[in-house]
Parts: C-alpha cells; structure tokens; sequence
C-alpha cells in the first residue's frame, strides 16, 4: 500500500488529492448521464454492463482515496500522475465500447493532460500526452461500434478518422502549452509579488526607525530622570574626600549627556510631519545619489520646472519607501550599466512630475525588450543551482519588477526606452500626478 510520505511532497507538484477526486465525481457523473441518455431517451443499443462496471470502478476508486487519505493530501508527482493516467485508461475503455474515435467525447482526451500541465513536472505531463495519443491512435482502429439507430450503421470515412485524431492531437498539445505557460506565469508572479512584499516591508520597517527613536526617547526619559536624581542625592550625602565622588560625578555628568540626546531625538518625533516626513524633489533625489556616486560613473541631477511651468513651485514630496526603494533600484541598475554617466532629470508642471533616469550603456537588450518589468528576466548569469554553487550569479531578474511595481503602487506610469539614435543607453521615464504625490498640491489625496 502507498505510503503517505510516498504521495506527499509539496517541493513538486501543486496538486490535491481533493481536487483529483471532485473532478472524477464529475465525471462519472456526466458518464452516467451520457449513457443513460443514449440508452433510454434515445433508444439505441449500446452494452450498459460493461459501461457502468466502468463507471463503477472510478467510483470506487474515489471512495477508497476518500477514505485512505486526507483530502488536502498534496500529492507527488508519481502518484498525482498514475491517478490521472487512470482516468485516461477509463475514458478510454468507455470510448472502446461507444464507438472509439468516432465517439464525440473523444475530445475529453485533452481533459487529464490539461490538468497535468498546471500542475506537475513537464516529464509527467509528456508522459501522459503520450498515453493519451497511443491510446487515441489504437482506439482509430479497434473499438466496437458507435451506438445508433437499431438496423443502422455509421461508418465514418478514413480520410475523417484521421482528421478526428489530428485534432485531438494538436488539441490537447495545444491545451497542455497554454495552460502550462499560463500555470507557471502565475506561479512566477506569485513568488515575484512575495518577494516585492518582503522589499517593501523592509523599507517601511527601516522608514519606521525615525519614529521609534522618538517613542523610545520618551520611554526612557522618566527612568533617566529618576537616575539624575539618585546620582545627585548621592552626591549630596557623599563626603567631599571619598573615594567614589569622582564616579558619582561622572555617572551625572553621562545622565545629563543622555538626556540631551533623548531631548533632540524627542524634538524630532515634534517635528517629524514638517522636516522629516516632508522633502523637495531635488532633496529626495540628492538622498537617493549621494550613496551612489563613485569614480566611475558620473551622475548628473537636473532638477527644474517645465519651460511652459516656469512659475510652479518645486513638487514637496512625503517620505515614501515605495519610491525610495523603486528610484534607488533604478539609479543602481543605470550605474551597473552605464560606461561613464547616468543623467537624472526631474521636471515638473502645475499637473504632473516626471523624474528620467537615462545612462549611457548598451541599453535594454532587444531580445527581452517586450518582457521588461517582468519577473525573473535579466540578461545577467541566471540565477540557477549552478551559478550559486560556483558564486557567478548575479541577480535573479527580480529588481527592475520590484522596483516598476512599487512605483505604480505609489501612482506612478514607468516607461522603460531606449534613448534614440545617435544617443545610447537605456531610458527610464516615471510619471505621477501632482495631486497624488505632491503635499502642497491643493488637491493633494492624504497619504
């Protein structure tokens, strides 16, 4: 009997044992239903016997699971794919006795393949696909006759009989690739959204830190106070001459030291909404480049309002991780990339920001050039089992999505270019509307 531990392993398959089994309910229910209306509303001979003895075998194969085992059981990928080709044998052998190919749930072939796809390794979905067209091609030529009309006879040509197995054939080949490419772009979307939500976590936990500083000031400043105040009845009661007079003033002279720290650290929580919270445009690029610049790569801030804006104020920004992080993860990628600058322009008009990192590198690679701000593509050594063993990865292909998602999370519209002939290098245009990023904005929307 299968162990357990045999059937389970959730590194591999993405499959429930409740799943396989609602899905033979439904069709032994349809099963039953198509033969019953055959054989009685329709009238035409057909061998019931053996038909629902097909029929019954599948029930009690879901009985027994049922009972065997716990429906959320996650299923390996050898067990899932013996169930399933199964249900391949079962269809088959009903479509033996109804007529083979010339049957016209013939097409249901597609069905088990399809689920083997979305959910198990690529070696278990061929070698289902391969079950499923041997037994589509044995069933062209040896089935017993299609039920119909006592006295009657349905010969279909060969020529038909051959395109009937082409399109079961190019339909389940083409049902199994679309449903496992789509199957593992939500799969990699998943994980990629995981991995954004960490980020983004992250970088308001360190957001955060101002604000802790200033709780933990106010905490602290009545134990410290009651210190100072011990420290100088010591030092009152003390005699001049004795051996401890220098520690004691030591430990007040600290005290006081501490109380003045937690005094600028508390004066900061007072006014955190108006410096801290709150910084210009230019300011928060500054932050963002001053890190970054080195001996290598020059980098040029361009900070000033649009031509036909000359009068609207500089756009006053709150202190966002989404943007710190997506603005950050860019300049980084510009810089890796650029061979000697990396220019940012930021410009802004009574309507709109636009802030435009371009560099001087190869540009985006046209091979990947309709996939950018997808998860898991980069033109850098992949991030395989290989490449982390011998330490030559280095990146996953994950910061350009990280950093595009965070910024249209924020309000943004990023636009990833080229910059045109004779220029070189890659263009990264992100966009926000005043009223949702902008604080002095009179239409601004509360953060």
């Amino acid at each position: 009997m299968t162990d357990t531990r045999e059937m389970s392993n959730p590194g591999a398959s993405l499959l429930r044992l409740r799943t396989l089994v609602r899905l033979r309910w439904l069709a032994v229910i349809g099963q039953t239903f198509a033969i019953l209306f055959v054989a009685i509303f329709l009238g035409y001979p057909m061998p019931m016997g053996p038909c629902f003895a097909m029929i019954a075998l599948s029930a009690w194969l879901n009985i027994f699971l049922t009972i065997r085992w716990h429906g959320s059981l996650l299923l390996s990928p050898k067990m899932a794919g013996l169930l399933l080709a199964y249900d391949t044998a079962q269809l088959a052998a009903l479509l033996y006795l109804t007529g083979g190919l010339q049957n016209p749930f013939a097409f249901l072939f597609l069905v088990p393949v399809t689920v083997s796809a979305t959910s198990l390794p690529l070696r278990s979905t061929l070698a289902l696909g391969s079950i499923s067209f041997g037994f589509a091609t044995a069933l062209a030529f040896y089935h017993l006759p299609l039920p119909w009309p006592p006295g009657q006879t349905l010969q279909l040509p060969p020529n038909y009989l051959v395109g009937l197995w082409f399109s079961i054939v190019c339909g389940t080949v083409f049902a199994a690739i679309y449903a496992r490419r789509i199957a593992e772009e939500a799969r990699q979307m998943s994980a990629a959204l995981g991995a954004t939500e960490i980020v983004l976590a992250r970088e308001q936990r360190l957001s955060a830190l101002d604000g802790l500083a200033a709780a933990a000031a106010h905490e602290l400043g009545t134990p410290l106070a009651t210190i100072a105040l011990v420290a100088k009845e010591l030092k009152r009661e003390m005699p001049k001459d004795s051996a401890h007079a220098e520690d004691i003033e030591l430990l007040i002279s600290q005290t006081a030291r501490c109380r003045e720290i937690l005094k600028r650290l508390s004066s900061r929580d007072q006014a955190s909404d108006e410096v801290y919270g709150r910084l210009k445009l230019s300011s928060l690029l500054e932050d963002l480049v001053s890190p970054l610049r080195g001996s290598d790569v020059q980098i040029v801030i361009n900070c000033k309002a649009d031509a036909k804006h000359a009068s609207s104020p500089e756009p006053v920004l709150r202190r966002n991780p989404a943007i710190a992080y997506g603005l950050g993860n860019i300049l980084e990628n510009a810089i890796d990339f650029a061979s000697t600058l990396v220019v940012v322009d930021a410009t802004w008009t009574k309507a709109n920001v636009l802030v435009t990192v371009s560099d001087d590198g190869p540009g985006f690679d046209q091979q990947i050039f309709d996939r950018l701000g997808d998860p898991y593509v980069t033109t850098r050594p992949g991030y395989t089992e290989a490449a982390v063993a011998d330490g030559t990865h280095e990146g996953m292909g994950l910061g350009l999505f990280i950093a595009k998602t965070l910024l249209e999370r924020s309000g943004a519209t990023v636009t990833l270019t080229n910059q045109k002939p004779p220029a070189q290098g890659a263009r990264v245009v992100m966009a926000w509307s005043r009223s949702v990023v902008d604080l002095a904005s009179p239409t601004a929307q509360p953060s």
